[in-house]
């Protein structure tokens, strides 16, 4: 990955990615599947309900995504997201 400035909340998924041996192109593909949720939310992802995260399963789905997409969505939001986002501090 590049040393410009991250948030927080993208760092430690990096991080978590980082220490399960997760694959440089694998980190890079979860880290654009969080981009285009936060597009899709228009907030940051830290802010996301479950429920968000059903909407936008449900929005690629008919948005006409293989299954790849969908597949690699759900691990990287009810996986990596989902375990970084509870041990992140909020201020």
């Amino acid at each position: 990955m590049t040393d410009k400035a991250i948030s927080p909340l993208r760092r430690r998924m990096i991080e978590d990615m980082t220490i399960r041996k997760f694959a440089s192109k694998t980190q890079h593909d979860y880290v654009q599947r969080v981009k285009h949720f936060a597009a899709f939310l228009r907030r940051s992802p830290d802010t996301a309900s479950f429920e968000d995260v059903r909407r936008y399963q449900l929005h690629l789905a008919e948005s006409g995504a293989g299954v790849p997409t969908l597949n690699q969505s759900v691990s990287t939001h009810c996986g990596s997201f989902s375990r970084s986002r509870l041990d992140v501090p909020t201020s």
